[in-house]
């Protein structure tokens, strides 16, 4: 298995970020993709991507094999929700290795959410996604979508051995597209695949990202400079 590079690694934040102002876009309109609103909270802001985001999931879609189509679960984050998830897994971790110094805390808890400062969902640039069948029924792809490394011992990593041969096809399948498209994927997580942000300009050899944080209020989603 080749390195990982964990959302943490200095050399991610160290990527510049020069913003383009593209929207933020609600997926749910004139889209072809699936979107299944499991986590949808009081604001509809799991809904919105970035326009290119969005366009390259679209190309994506189409390249998967007949009978198959993406089902989003979420998109733009919000910071605050961010930094909420992000401490409290923080604080979960500490409680279960109470010899951890914090930087190995804030290493471990960014292999399932990414610090708040760089965080890829809080630019609209990355996509919690898998496959589902034409009647919107998830496959199988070894592990529900955000289980933890914890849960899911270690099976969450895109990589990881000891999954089915039918979920490794899937996953297969699904990156392929993916990649095809210019996405690329966190390999912590196999349904994390982002564009645009200092992830993606780090794996891609970018000179810098183009998506930066967005910190537009839950409630007002237009289609205006993100």
């Amino acid at each position: 298995m080749s390195e990982i590079i964990l959302m943490s690694d200095p050399r991610v934040s160290a990527v510049p970020v020069r913003e383009c102002g593209e929207p933020l876009v609600d997926i749910r309109r004139n889209s072809p993709l699936l979107v299944d609103a499991r986590k949808q909270g009081d604001s509809d802001a799991f809904f919105y991507l970035r326009r290119g985001v969005l366009e390259r999931l679209v190309q994506a879609q189409e390249r998967l094999p007949d009978g198959l189509r993406f089902l989003v679960v979420e998109g733009y984050r919000p910071p605050v929700l961010q930094r909420r998830y992000f401490e409290k897994y923080a604080k979960r971790l500490r409680a279960e290795q109470p010899g951890w110094s914090d930087e190995q805390v804030r290493s471990a808890a960014s292999r399932f959410v990414s610090p708040p400062d760089i965080a890829p969902h809080s630019a609209g640039a990355a996509v919690d996604l898998t496959l589902a069948d034409t009647d919107g029924r998830e496959l199988d792809l070894g592990t529900p979508m955000n289980a933890t490394p914890e849960e899911s011992a270690g099976a969450c990593y895109t990589d990881a051995t000891g999954i089915s041969e039918q979920a490794r096809t899937h996953r297969e399948t699904l990156g392929r597209a993916l990649t095809d498209a210019g996405l690329v994927n966190y390999p912590t997580e196999w349904w994390h695949w982002s564009f645009g942000d200092r992830y993606w300009a780090l794996i891609t050899g970018a000179a810098s990202a183009c998506h930066g944080p967005s910190r537009r209020d839950a409630g007002d989603w237009t289609d205006a400079p993100g």
